[in-house]
């Protein structure tokens, strides 16, 4: 799925470094799964929670088997903002039909290379179905990363609204209490991963990549380093 900020195109670099010492039975934890590009990808005991809750009634809706529209009018678009009405099919719009896949940050308009109109709305559901396969018997919740229930012994991979980007869709994002809770859960017992470009004392970066962020093609790009810490203690 087209998400801002997603993990996509680095999930088979990353994936095998974060299940390398998994155990039979051992849950794979997401607090913040976004557009599900990394769980989508792991099998077994998953558990995938985000704070979004349109974006869990869609992947909801996604994984029992939901098909998004192919068609979506600006104006469908402009009337879904205004009614957010809590279901999959505003999850869809909200994300899938937005430039940049930016929470209603637009509606998705431009050409192809043939330079003909491109339908994001057509592109967003083919995505969307190839990931169904990989989400089924996914646990879904929607609650603060503060206040999931963890199994026992977890993986957990942590993907947060990164310090110094683009505000937290549903308020402000308290970055130093987010690695306390990291660093609680390490000492419980739980192995840690943490996708960000700095961590805190403590923690080891296990994998780095220099990416071009960014939003929009005018702009032009920004280059950053993503980095997988985990905490070494």
């Amino acid at each position: 799925m087209k998400y801002m900020g997603s993990k996509a195109r680095h999930a088979k670099e990353m994936l095998p470094i974060i299940l390398a010492d998994r155990k039979p039975g051992q849950w794979y934890v997401e607090p913040f799964v976004g557009g599900a590009n990394m769980i989508d990808k792991v099998g077994g005991d998953r558990i995938g929670n985000d704070t979004h809750p349109y974006l869990i009634e869609l992947l909801k809706g996604v994984s029992n088997g939901w098909i998004p529209p192919t068609e979506i009018s600006e104006d469908q678009y402009k009337a879904a903002n205004r009614s957010r009405e809590v279901n999959a099919l505003t999850g869809f719009i909200g994300f899938g039909c937005s430039y940049g896949g930016k929470w209603f940050g637009g509606y998705a308009r431009g050409d192809d290379a043939n330079g003909k109109p491109r339908n994001y709305a057509a592109e967003s559901p083919r995505n969307l179905v190839k990931q169904a396969a990989g989400l089924d018997r996914v646990v879904w919740l929607c609650c603060s990363y503060s206040l999931l229930s963890i199994p026992p012994n977890s993986i957990i991979y942590c993907d947060p609204p990164y310090a110094g980007t683009t505000k937290y869709a549903t308020g402000g994002f308290d970055h130093s209490a987010f690695w306390q809770w990291c660093e609680a859960k390490a000492r419980e017992g739980h192995t840690v991963f943490v996708s960000e470009y700095t961590a805190p004392d403590g923690w080891e970066c296990v994998w780095e990549k220099t990416v071009n962020n960014t939003l929009t093609k005018d702009t032009g790009s920004k280059q950053g380093v993503e980095r997988l810490f985990r905490y070494a203690h």
